[in-house]
């Protein structure tokens, strides 16, 4: 008694068709963990980043994107005017101000008022 193989595959039941969802499953899941992990961080960080630039006033200490130290002296619509040393002013993007920081200036009177 010889078997083909198309005989015995005639003589398998078909199994039950996938559902769909569950199919898609582990795609949702990917995306899932790519959107809490990436995505949404990255775009709380963007609206406080914009939030911190709308908030920027005269007299701030601030740190750009190349690394420079000032105080805002001022500002217009899309550029700030940056006090680095006594006499020395820069104009700078508003979008080039990264954060926050303390001036070289400020940093020894601070440390000067803690000894």
């Amino acid at each position: 008694m010889t078997y083909s193989l198309f005989a015995i595959a005639q003589q398998t039941p078909a199994s039950a068709p996938a559902n769909p969802l569950m199919q898609f499953m582990p795609l949702v899941l990917i995306f899932g963990v790519f959107y809490f992990l990436v995505i949404r961080p990255q775009s709380k960080k963007a609206k406080q980043h914009q939030q911190m630039l709308s908030e920027l006033k005269k007299g701030d200490d601030v740190v750009t994107t190349g690394g420079v130290l000032g105080r805002i002296t001022g500002i217009k619509d899309d550029e700030v005017t940056l006090q680095v040393q006594e006499g020395v002013r820069l104009r700078v993007l508003r979008s080039a101000v990264t954060g926050r920081g303390k001036t070289p200036d400020s940093a020894k009177a601070d440390s000067k008022a803690a000894s």
